[in-house]
């Protein structure tokens, strides 16, 4: 049987056939996938064969192979560096909530959340979100960073999840797609869902007044069927991204900004850290290139860890 995966736990599989059922499944054996050594060998969205076998009064199914997958969203866990892990397979679209404060999202999360989608082809709306209760001086900030990513090519939403606005144009946009809702937590991605689909009451993240982090409510990644022809996969909240594995000569590729001036550099190798006639540098000592995404890159390309606290300037 032919099946797409809604829910992992680790173990087991909630994996739906083509005929609509649902079937808890596990994996069969040892299972690796081609060459990715990940935590999770099989991830939500992914497409699976499977057949059911009854043990005692129960029947459950037995995951024999997973299809190509078309794309993935990976990350470096970054507890244990080592470890990747696949948060989501088979994807038309992203959707990353940003939120300014309650919690922060910092351009560094942005930048390389970016990177991934662009070097596994998965095209990504950014959602400001909480546009309900921002100052003027915030409203101002929101506007500065949806010019910035609107200028490189992104498209940009400003959304108020709780009070429903704008929720519309996000919907318009899910139509007949499977689309992943990512962010740290706290930032409104049960919210949204539950604003697009009042019938799924997912839980809500609660803001710690302590940290002023939020708390996580979603454990594990899982789709769902939208009544309006959509599928949406609700992910854990996300508190750092680490890159997998890019060599450092291809991280600027995956700027559409930089990309475009590569081949005005004097090198056609060019890092753009220290080298002459640098066209990237030049660009962004005349403004025309966002220091913020510049020194994303920088991080990048030297191996710094994000610091998911770093103040933003």
């Amino acid at each position: 049987m032919n099946g797409t995966v809604y829910k992992s736990t680790g173990s087991w599989y909630t994996v739906k056939s083509k005929d609509g059922k649902f079937y808890e499944c596990r994996i069969k054996g040892k299972f690796r996938t081609h060459g990715i050594k990940s935590t999770n060998p099989i991830a939500v969205g992914d497409h699976v064969v499977f057949k059911l076998e009854t043990i005692g009064d129960e029947t459950v199914g037995v995951i024999s192979e997973i299809k190509e997958r078309k794309n993935y969203i990976i990350r470096k866990s970054v507890k244990l560096s080592k470890q990747t892990h696949i948060i989501a397979a088979n994807l038309d679209q992203v959707f990353l909530l940003i939120t300014l404060n309650n919690p922060t999202t910092f351009t560094s999360f942005i930048d390389r959340f970016l990177v991934t989608a662009e070097a596994y082809d998965i095209p990504v709306v950014l959602l400001f979100n909480k546009m309900d209760v921002y100052d003027n001086e915030e409203m101002v900030e929101v506007s500065y960073l949806v010019q910035l990513y609107s200028n490189i090519g992104y498209h940009c939403i400003e959304i108020a999840a709780k009070e429903g606005k704008n929720v519309d144009k996000v919907k318009e946009l899910m139509l007949d797609k499977t689309s992943m809702f990512a962010g740290h937590s706290g930032v409104g991605k049960s919210t949204l869902v539950n604003a697009l689909e009042p019938g799924l009451r997912l839980k809500t993240a609660e803001i710690s007044e302590q940290h002023l982090q939020g708390l996580h409510t979603t454990t594990f990644a899982e789709m769902y069927d939208l009544s309006f022809g959509a599928r949406i996969i609700d992910t854990p909240g996300i508190k750092g991204f680490g890159i997998v594995d890019m060599d450092e000569d291809e991280i600027g590729d995956y700027f559409p900004e930089f990309f475009k001036l590569k081949s005005e550099c004097k090198f056609n190798n060019c890092l753009h850290l220290d080298e002459p006639k640098c066209a990237v540098k030049e660009a962004l000592e005349n403004n025309e290139i966002a220091w913020s995404r510049y020194r994303s890159y920088v991080q990048m390309v030297t191996g710094e860890e994000e610091n998911p606290y770093r103040e933003r300037s």
